[in-house]
């Protein structure tokens, strides 16, 4: 069990497999993309297989896949094929663009990943095309279709970006009325390559409940686990929930229970942090299982309290990172 330096128990790993992405959304990076990694930099397919045998070991029980996109990653089935064999591994979930899933949607729901994150900040073809950068809306409209119909548990993230999808609020919550469908709305974060700066945001999560609430105000609030990043409500009449996430409010620092790995083998411990240390040279090397575990108990045993305690230490330069960068 990875017990943290203020009694956190640790069991949620979000491992990214890529630093790429097929989309060039503009709250993310800047148009012409940022400086991708080398592949030799990244963490091969048996050191993420490696990786994630080790930290399950020390009691992680839920892994998610992030990138960039995680499709990007060719022979991605294979690590997903090594995780759900893995003894003790109770929770395998991916969060991707739906963009490249479609050929995998079986193969997945006969391995049982079936928790999928859909990034999906508009069902506006042309504000979608405005945020992504590209012309993909069939595409990802049509695999989020079929992951609904197929019975996989999607829970779709849409960022509220001021002055370029809030239009967009109420038109995705009556659009997935009829759907099993959790809808979560998250607040913007700084981590966009250095294209853009901010202190401060107006759609908080305060703002985003007010505003759903002008339409729909016969909601209640539902009991969610309490290490829950979302605070989660069910509209009268709905079929599915909404969520609201207060990523950048950062109000669920106290009951984290998530640990960060990169492409590259960084480890974070907070997204608001700088990598505390990394993984890649004691996997790729001569080094044995029991140092890559002392390394994550010294970044377990080092954790800052809050996302604001990390990110003072590192003042604003932890916002020059893209999120494709740091995994989400």
């Amino acid at each position: 069990m990875l017990i943290d330096n203020h009694r956190r128990k640790i069991n949620y790993l979000r491992l990214a497999v890529t630093d790429r992405c097929n989309l060039r959304c503009n709250y993310c990076m800047p148009s012409e993309g940022i400086n991708f990694v080398k592949n030799d930099r990244l963490l091969s397919m048996s050191e993420l297989k490696k990786v994630s045998e080790i930290l399950v070991s020390q009691g992680i029980d839920k892994i998610r896949i992030t990138g960039g996109e995680p499709f990007v990653r060719k022979n991605l089935m294979s690590l997903m094929r090594h995780l759900s064999k893995l003894e003790g591994l109770n929770d395998i979930s991916v969060t991707t663009n739906a963009t490249l899933i479609g050929p995998y949607i079986d193969e997945l729901k006969e391995l049982g990943i079936t928790n999928i994150n859909v990034s999906l900040d508009s069902i506006n073809r042309e504000t979608f095309e405005r945020i992504t950068r590209r012309k993909q809306f069939d595409t990802v409209h049509n695999n989020l279709i079929r992951l609904i119909s197929e019975g996989f548990n999607v829970r779709i993230n849409f960022i509220v970006l001021d002055g370029q999808n809030e239009q967009d609020i109420i038109p995705i919550l009556d659009v997935m009325k009829h759907h099993k469908v959790s809808v979560r709305f998250l607040e913007e974060m700084p981590f966009n390559g250095g294209s853009k700066n901010f202190n401060t945001i107006k759609w908080n999560y305060k703002a985003i409940l007010e505003h759903i609430a002008e339409t729909y105000p016969n909601y209640k609030k539902l009991e969610s686990p309490k290490e829950s990043t979302s605070i989660n409500y069910k509209i009268e009449g709905h079929t599915g929930t909404f969520g609201i996430i207060p990523s950048f409010s950062r109000t669920f620092c106290g009951s984290c229970n998530r640990l960060r790995i990169t492409a590259t083998g960084d480890v974070i411990t907070c997204l608001y942090g700088k990598p505390v240390a990394n993984l890649r040279d004691l996997v790729r090397g001569e080094s044995d299982t029991k140092k890559v575990k002392e390394t994550i108990l010294s970044a377990i045993g080092n954790r800052a309290k809050t996302g604001f305690e990390a990110q003072e230490k590192h003042a604003q330069t932890v916002f020059d990172s893209s999120m494709t960068s740091i995994g989400g």
